[in-house]
């Protein structure tokens, strides 16, 4: 039977993809659908961050971390394929920043009233989630979203040869803060599927 994988640190990727073993994490989270890129995504997007920034002792800006998958019935796909075969504005998504276990929903509500934020929308349901400890193959994506096809391509060949499959929503990590005005070039993604 083969070593048990060591836990890794949650917000740390190597440049190469690599098989790990990702901790449990909790999160404040609200869900999207459609594409990264449109206007109700920067949106939430921006509210999550606002609401997030309440639970930072210095209000530092939250990590953005933000899930993807397709809806049910969609053509399946894997991990270096996930963005080029079905049409993107079909995305499913759950934007996150990591809270402390402690938090709950009702503490949540509280955040949203104390934040006050020009974003919000009282549509949108903001709400406790987490993650268990899993295993996952990553790699980080550095630059330009729209170069993250090359990457994923890399990262799926890794799965590949490892004898793994993708098992859940693809997961990013945006260690970098970023607006629809960011220059991209020197941002820092790390690319996350949780696998069996």
């Amino acid at each position: 039977m083969a070593d048990p994988l060591p836990l890794t640190d949650h917000l740390a990727a190597s440049d190469e993809p690599e098989l790990v073993c990702t901790p449990a994490v909790r999160y404040v989270a609200v869900l999207g659908n459609g594409s990264p890129g449109s206007n109700e995504f920067y949106r939430k997007k921006a509210l999550l961050a606002d609401v997030a920034r309440t639970f930072a002792p210095d209000g530092a800006t939250p990590v953005i971390e933000i899930q993807y998958w397709y809806p049910e019935g969609s053509v399946p796909v894997g991990i270096a394929d996930f963005y080029s075969v079905n049409p993107i504005p079909s995305l499913r998504y759950r934007i996150m920043t990591a809270v402390s276990d402690g938090i709950t929903d009702d503490d949540i509500i509280a955040a949203r009233s104390t934040a006050a934020s020009s974003m919000d929308d009282p549509a949108d349901h903001l709400e406790v989630f987490a993650l268990p400890e899993s295993t996952a193959v990553q790699v980080m994506h550095h630059g330009p979203f729209a170069d993250e096809f090359g990457t994923l391509e890399r990262l799926g060949g890794f799965a590949d040869r490892a004898g793994v499959t993708r098992s859940g929503p693809h997961h990013e990590i945006h260690l970098d803060a970023f607006t629809r005005q960011t220059p991209q070039d020197a941002l820092r993604t790390i690319l996350r599927d949780p696998v069996t």
